[in-house]
């Protein structure tokens, strides 16, 4: 089978809107999660979240595109341009477009968009809303307009789940590769649901932090006193190509993907098995999709939420995958500076994750205040590390059960 390196990546996020400053602020330990400007929020218990800040679109595009979908775009773009691939529709790209697909996927799709005109149409009656409001707010039309952006012909897949999408969408971009169903692939998530019933939500749900007095501080995960995630939006997206195929065309190779597991708990709609026993079998099929052992892991990007289930769990999949080695395997969570992202998450931290191999540097986990003594691993608190990286683990474990990790090796 094919391998299969990353040659591009692209990033928004509330931390910074491309690739230099999101990494430049994860390595700061930045926070970007602050009080809510949307909206007003006052009407609701949690009023804080992970906004994307400063982000600007093509006016005229954005009238046909939810916000959901403009950042999968932005973050395309940057993939593209970063893989030295022409940034716009048509020219040569010096790639097959039969052979170039888009599999970005998204959890929730083009809610706000569909709040909007769903108000219009209770206020004025039938015909009197948007009339593409069914295309702007489908979930696959984040990866359809990206490939109508660039023309391209290949596999273009939508993939939904939850909290996992990324790491699904990612893998699923690697398996088509690998099996020589394409060439070179644009992968990750995006998420934007940034509106009062969104959000409301997710607080009906007991699942955010109520932390509205020191929001930079509310998401912390593995801490003792965690009590739940904060919602963010944004994008990660990973250009995927054969290795074959970026080396005729002399791209840099920024990282390569390995492995790639997937699994269900089985277990309820929102709370993971105690057991990690779904959690614990992702990681073990990625290691082996991989064809390494649990003892050349350098790094774990957590799926860390912050809230007391998943932290718990995640920790325990941890500790039944590397046994007692599991205290020295560095684990750190990129949402206590990001927020969670929902169908964003995965694509983020996967981002997150060929940096850190790429640059030796491991993110830290902030807010990393008050130990948990049932928890206990290296969480690379507060600071970020300097590291020797070979391998990595990016874990993404959604509601419904679904888990999904990746595994990266340093390319050399």
């Amino acid at each position: 089978m094919e391998r299969v390196v990353v040659t591009g990546l692209g990033v928004v996020s509330c931390i910074g809107n491309d690739v230099p400053a999101f990494w430049q602020a994860l390595v700061a330990g930045t926070s970007g999660i602050d009080v809510i400007r949307s909206f007003d929020p006052a009407a609701l218990s949690v009023r804080i979240a992970g906004e994307v800040k400063g982000f600007q679109f093509d006016a005229k595009m954005a009238k046909r595109m939810d916000r959901f979908t403009q950042f999968a775009m932005a973050a395309s773009r940057q993939a593209m341009a970063q893989a030295g691939l022409q940034p716009e529709g048509g020219g040569e790209s010096r790639i097959d477009p039969e052979r170039f697909g888009v599999v970005i996927g998204t959890g929730i799709g083009g809610l706000p968009f569909m709040e909007q005109q769903h108000a219009k149409f209770l206020a004025r009656g039938p015909g009197r809303f948007h009339p593409l409001t069914v295309p702007i707010i489908i979930a696959n039309m984040a990866s359809a307009n990206v490939s109508i952006q660039y023309r391209l012909h290949g596999p273009t897949l939508c993939i939904s789940t939850a909290c996992a999408t990324g790491n699904h969408s990612i893998g699923t971009a690697f398996d088509l590769i690998r099996l020589g169903r394409a060439d070179a692939m644009l992968a990750g998530g995006t998420e934007s649901t940034m509106t009062p019933f969104a959000i409301d939500g997710y607080i009906q749900l007991r699942a955010l932090s109520g932390r509205n007095d020191n929001p930079r501080t509310a998401s912390r995960p593995f801490s003792k006193g965690r009590d739940g995630f904060v919602i963010a939006e944004g994008a990660g997206v990973l250009l995927l190509e054969s290795l074959s195929h970026a080396q005729r065309r002399g791209a840099e190779m920024l990282a390569e993907v390995v492995g790639y597991g997937m699994s269900n708990d089985g277990h309820h709609l929102t709370a993971p098995d105690p057991s990690a026993r779904g959690a614990t079998q992702a990681m073990r099929l990625a290691l082996a999709d991989a064809r390494l052992g649990p003892e050349s892991v350098d790094y774990v990007n957590a799926h860390g939420t912050s809230t007391p289930l998943n932290d718990a769990q995640e920790t325990l999949a941890i500790r039944q995958v590397f046994g007692e080695r599991a205290q020295r395997v560095p684990v750190s969570s990129i949402k206590s500076m990001v927020g969670h992202g929902l169908g964003a998450a995965a694509g983020l931290e996967a981002v997150a994750t060929v940096l850190a191999l790429r640059h030796g540097i491991l993110p830290p986990t902030i807010n990393y205040d008050e130990p948990d003594p049932e928890l206990a691993l290296d969480y690379v608190p507060n600071v970020a590390r300097q590291a020797k990286i070979e391998v990595a683990l990016s874990n993404a474990f959604a509601f419904g059960g679904h888990n999904a990790v990746l595994a990266f090796r340093r390319f050399a």
